[in-house]
């Protein structure tokens, strides 16, 4: 049974596929409404649009189990048979059929245009809409300020609304002026004093309930709640309607537009409308402000935690270098004793080596085949100095070009397996070594022999890496050893999407 963590995840990896059923769901409801038999119309049309535009539902489900974007790769070729070949074929027939089975062939029509219009949506939030996340003023627009926006263009439109309204039969009487959806630019015009006028007045309403806003998104809830608890935040709140709502009564009261809207407000500021209304601003607020909180609180919380993984990284990295170095100077060293034609090769091999901890290891992600290119050259390094020969063995399988994985992760296995197994053996040692990656998986094995009657540990090799994999893949690899026989085995699978 799939739990609760993994519905929310193959959701989100289907996001767009929820979106299109979302839209057929939404053009069958539209073709319901009125319909005597509902849930009949309701089912007949959603299957009908599914059924037609089948293959809209494979290409989104595809694309979106590839892992790739909707211009990537094969995801292209889909796309362009969909939107070059099947949408506008179909296109033309729903509307060249439309005259003779005109409810039929106008939902596929609309469904299309949906289709394009959803389509269009997602690829300008792709490239285009997330960028406004970084734009400077968008990051400072607060609540506050988003509220304050929104209630003075409300006021606006509510003043043109008003004036379009006046002298208007429908709208209009000797009691009393109701704002009607009339929207006349040349009225508003002539009249153009009497909307900076109303618009200036609806403001001044709005205000009144946006400084009860304001307080208690400044004031009540990050002070008087955080700090002191629900007791507290209820009797200040009390007191803050209290002492104020009087006084915005009596303002409102005597606004002009309030007299022309039939006397909105009460001549009696102490009524206890005025009083409901102010409790309902700071009610209604206050579930949005304790989300906005907790997700301040939730974001510092994600911040402070990547900032630790980083700095535990950065020290795995300092431990994981200077273990390297000891290994390959070591190497170094013996070949030097042994005046071997093969120094000069190594200290340049040992140099690209060295280029490749120092730069590479900086980078987060390097391509699988140049890590495996260090690999070689590590095993390269080592059969030289070697006084036995080593069996060794290196299968590799790379079937994406463009996969990548973090630096320095797999050699920590060969240099375990030449410390600790091939280096001391006596007798003949061997080293099997197999790679297979994709652009989803990696499987990475190792096995290698060492001398039973010695005395085995893993260094700090080993449990660095299972420090770094837990950071930088959390749920996401599996790493099993194992030793057995003279023969220790490690394997390890990432999952690299």
């Amino acid at each position: 049974m799939l739990t609760k963590e993994e519905v929310l995840n193959a959701l989100s990896r289907r996001k767009d596929t929820c979106l299109l059923l979302g839209t057929f769901c939404w053009i069958a409801i539209a073709y319901t409404i009125g319909s005597e038999r509902p849930w009949e119309a309701y089912y007949r049309t959603l299957v009908m649009c599914a059924c037609a535009w089948v293959p809209a539902l494979v290409l989104v489900w595809v694309r979106e189990g590839s892992g790739q974007g909707r211009f990537e790769g094969i995801n292209r070729r889909y796309w362009l048979l969909f939107f070059a070949g099947y949408w506008p074929v179909l296109m033309l027939l729903s509307a060249a059929q439309i005259d003779a089975t005109h409810l039929l062939w106008t939902k596929l029509f609309v469904a299309g245009i949906c289709i394009a219009l959803l389509e269009c949506a997602l690829v300008l939030d792709a490239h285009y809409f997330h960028r406004l996340r970084s734009v400077t003023w968008m990051q400072r627009l607060t609540l506050e300020k988003a509220v304050l926006v929104s209630i003075s263009g409300l006021a606006v439109l509510l003043g043109a609304m008003a004036v379009s309204s006046l002298n208007n039969p429908a709208y209009h009487s000797d009691k009393q002026l109701l704002i009607g959806f009339e929207l006349h630019f040349l009225k508003i015009l002539s009249m153009f004093p009497t909307f900076v006028s109303f618009s200036l007045q609806l403001l001044t309403m709005y205000l009144a309930g946006y400084f009860f806003f304001y307080v208690n998104s400044k004031w009540l809830v990050p002070r008087i709640l955080k700090e002191r608890g629900m007791l507290a935040y209820l009797l200040c709140g009390a007191a803050l309607i209290g002492i104020f709502y009087p006084f915005c009564g009596q303002l409102l009261a005597n606004l002009p537009l309030s007299q022309l809207l039939g006397g909105v407000f009460s001549a009696n500021p102490f009524v206890a409308e005025n009083a409901f209304g102010a409790v309902m601003v700071v009610l209604i607020s206050l579930p949005v402000l304790l989300a906005i909180q907790w997700s301040r609180q939730n974001s510092l919380i994600t911040a402070l935690q990547h900032e630790k993984s980083l700095a535990e990284l950065d020290l795995l990295k300092q431990q994981l270098n200077p273990h390297f170095f000891f290994n390959t100077l070591n190497n170094l060293y013996a070949l030097s004793l042994q005046r071997s034609e093969q120094t000069p090769e190594s200290i340049l091999q040992l140099s690209e080596l060295m280029r490749y901890v120092i730069y590479k290891a900086k980078e987060p992600l390097v391509s699988i085949r140049e890590e495996v290119r260090y690999l070689e050259d590590y095993l390269q390094l080592q059969q030289i100095r070697l006084k036995r020969k080593l069996d060794l063995r290196f299968e590799k399988v790379i079937g994406a070009e463009n996969a990548s994985i973090a630096p320095l992760l797999l050699i920590v296995f060969v240099e375990n397996a030449f410390k600790h197994g091939i280096e001391p053996a006596e007798e003949a040692a061997f080293l099997y070594i197999a790679l297979k990656a994709d652009a989803d998986k990696l499987h990475f094995f190792c096995r290698n022999s060492f001398e039973t009657s010695r005395e085995t540990h893993s260094g700090i090799g080993l449990t660095n890496l299972q420090k770094r994999l837990a950071l930088l893949y959390p749920g996401k690899h599996l790493l099993k050893t194992a030793s057995e026989n003279g023969t220790f085995t490690a394997e390890l699978e990432i999952d690299l999407l």
